[in-house]
């Protein structure tokens, strides 16, 4: 055997698998197992998923999810919401000619003191005056500030992924403008209480790629 094999094998002995779970407020949910030579290792590592490996709900796979490892338990590396995001095929199929996409862009502070960055989007059936424009914004604005200033991280996140909140939006922009979908498309998580000190710096998921309405 050559010693070249001899290395790559002792270097997977020495390692050990670890068991990441998503938050306990999206269940504990197991998203998979990683190996690792030193528990600290982990700390900081991202997992991604899809909302429905998390719900089981298969209407839920356009939506991907991103998970940190903050934490060690043993062989169990828990985690924090990290953020999310549409699919790139969900978002292009979203859009339509002829069509108005209002689109908000939101610095949230929850009321347990976590920062996010949010992303909405707002997409009509017809095109829309500026006017109408200018009116569901300030909608998107008084919603998810409201929000956002009256629920913890785990409440938030669970209401803006599951779509509670673009629900309130839809129910109540649409007395203004037709509207055909309404979704907090994507998400970051970019601060934390002072309180609490992370293991890790967060670092962004990968950017999506903006997509325009076709005129």
């Amino acid at each position: 055997m050559s010693s070249k094999s001899k290395h790559v094998r002792d270097k997977w002995r020495s390692k050990a698998w670890y068991l990441i779970v998503a938050p306990p407020y999206f269940g504990n949910v197991e998203l998979g197992s990683v190996p690792a030579a030193e528990q600290e290792q982990l700390i900081g590592r991202v997992a991604e998923a899809t909302l429905y490996d998390i719900t089981g709900d298969f209407s839920h796979q356009y939506l991907k999810m991103y998970f940190q490892v903050n934490q060690m338990d043993g062989k169990t590396a828990r985690t924090v919401f990290k953020g999310h995001e549409y699919s790139r095929d969900y978002l292009r199929s979203l859009v339509r000619r002829r069509t108005t996409k209002v689109d908000g862009l939101f610095n949230l502070t929850t009321k347990d003191g976590y920062k996010l960055r949010v992303a909405v989007s707002a997409l009509t059936l017809s095109r829309i005056k500026t006017s109408q424009e200018h009116t569901v914004r300030q909608i998107m604005t008084k919603i998810i500030k409201a929000k956002a200033a009256a629920l913890t991280l785990d409440q938030f996140v669970q209401e803006m992924v599951l779509g509670k909140i673009a629900s309130d939006i839809y129910n109540e922009a649409k007395l203004v403008a037709p509207l055909r979908h309404v979704g907090i498309r994507k998400s970051k998580l970019v601060g934390q209480p002072k309180e609490f000190t992370p293991a890790a710096p967060l670092a962004a998921p990968e950017p999506e790629e903006e997509v325009e309405a076709e005129a």
